[in-house]
């Protein structure tokens, strides 16, 4: 049983989508059918994009401190019942229990930081020139926003946009990811108990080609924040070329890990193994391609073997699981596909690369050895739990392999030298760097990727600006 509201929200009310539409909901770790839900089009997002234009005037007349204290309520709610909202998670997405707990309190986080900090936008006076003249920089919301998400992180990653959008005082319509919906209209549900009126926040649920292109092609929806597929950010920022719509774009990575000589290889390995398989690898910057210290190559793979090996696979129910199942039968298939594409070009399986013998898209946590900078394991954006790594002799040889992709979200450096790690992270070429930290995002930090990874910022003050448009005031005829 799913204990949250099963619908579209449209204006306040739930609804079914136009056409009728459903969809089944699969519970990764058991293959069952765990909700059925509307499944619309193009239609429901005019629908809804409709309702939050007519709801944008109120929504955005409202003082920062009355949008705050609702957004404040929304975090309260999510903290409060972070351990029921957490159970409709882990059936929709398999991710352990705890680990779907602390998401949701991290979404109220989210909630609570831009509840503050929308009441922070100011503009300035700029000095004129000219004696008659007053020049005022002004910020104002944008208008209606679009919001698409990805299904690994079904309460942060939509957080992030809608808590921003709503703090700007712009009025949103999110699609969540449609294999991952019950998340999503449980945060619309506890944004109407907290007072969001109706039409400022909508969600729909549908055909993902359909309901973006629909989302671009509307002159009423002026900012569109998608978390996905660097495939379909490109298509989308080809859209938006035809619309001039704003877009913020999250589109995945291919995290470096600079393991520099002078580092404690053991206590860099068995962290490395924590980082790598959370959410079962399913983490756009999760750790991928180690780039480990020669000299230390063999003692690193070595505790990374023994310590994956420990990790527990299961229901993300048994509080002994550390890794749970990938997200679909087809994604499982793929990061299959790049585990035998390895091991075909020589590379050794040390330990995994099986389907456990139960019900679930389960794949033991799996670690590959001779892996080569070539193979597509290493190359490609794994996005599951496989583990990679390859070596270097020095450090510029070391950035120089790190900048070899086309992705730029985060990579890693761990080192006790405090030159090479300046050296390194100003060389790097991503958006976010942690130096002896698996953890470089924070509620309060944008989020922010470059090249392929993306354009914009999700949290942080960029995030909150990212929904604002600039306007200046310039006012003559002043008597001096």
């Amino acid at each position: 049983m799913i204990a949250t509201k099963i619908g579209q929200l449209v204006d306040g009310a739930w609804v079914d989508a136009v056409g009728g539409g459903r969809w089944d909901v699969i519970d990764p770790a058991t293959e069952e059918v765990v909700a059925n839900v509307p499944f619309g089009g193009a239609p429901d997002v005019d629908r809804a994009i409709e309702a939050a234009r007519r709801a944008f005037p109120a929504w955005r007349a409202r003082t920062a401190y009355d949008r705050g204290a609702i957004l404040a309520r929304a975090a309260a709610i999510m903290r409060e019942r972070s351990a029921q909202l957490a159970e409709v998670t882990v059936r929709e997405t398999g991710k352990p229990l705890g680990d779907a707990t602390r998401e949701w309190q991290i979404a109220g986080d989210l909630f609570e930081f831009f509840a503050e900090e929308g009441k922070r936008v100011a503009g300035r006076t700029v000095p004129s020139r000219v004696a008659t003249k007053r020049l005022f920089v002004l910020h104002e919301p944008i208008g209606v926003v679009g919001v698409i998400t990805a299904w690994n992180f079904p309460a942060y990653n939509p957080g992030r946009a809608v808590a921003a959008a709503l703090a700007a005082g712009c009025t949103v319509v999110m699609r969540g990811a449609e294999l991952t919906p019950l998340t999503g209209m449980a945060m619309a549900e506890i944004l109407v108990e907290a007072g969001v009126p109706p039409g400022a926040m909508n969600l729909v649920n549908g055909e993902p080609e359909a309901m973006g292109g629909a989302m671009l092609a509307h002159p009423d929806l002026r900012k569109l924040s998608f978390t996905g597929s660097v495939r379909v950010g490109k298509l989308l920022m080809d859209g938006a070329s035809r619309t001039m719509t704003r877009l913020s774009l999250e589109l995945g990575g291919n995290a470096p890990v600079l393991v520099l000589p002078d580092a404690d290889v053991e206590l860099v390995a068995k962290g490395a193994v924590a980082a790598k398989f959370r959410n079962a690898g399913q983490v756009c910057v999760s750790p991928q391609r180690f780039l480990v210290a020669a000299q230390h190559a063999r003692a690193f793979e070595e505790v990374v073997v023994e310590e994956t090996r420990k990790l527990p696979v299961g229901s993300g129910f048994d509080p002994a699981t550390r890794v749970g199942p990938l997200i679909s039968a087809r994604h499982r298939e793929r990061v299959e596909g790049l585990i035998s594409a390895a091991a075909s070009a020589g590379a050794v399986v040390r330990t995994g690369g099986a389907r456990p013998p139960r019900k679930g898209y389960f794949l033991e946590p799996t670690v590959l050895g001779g892996v080569t900078p070539e193979m597509p394991a290493f190359s490609d954006e794994v996005f599951g739990p496989v583990f990679t790594m390859s070596t270097f002799d020095g450090l510029d040889e070391a950035i120089a392999a790190a900048n070899r992709t086309s992705y730029g979200l985060a990579a890693y450096v761990f080192t006790r030298d405090l030159a090479a790690a300046m050296r390194a992270y100003e060389r790097l070429d991503f958006g976010m760097i942690g130096v002896n930290d698996w953890a470089p995002q924070a509620t309060e930090a944008p989020f922010v990727g470059r090249k392929d990874s993306g354009v914009g910022h999700e949290a942080g003050r960029e995030g909150l600006y990212d929904n604002l448009e600039t306007k200046l005031v310039s006012f003559g005829g002043v008597v001096p």
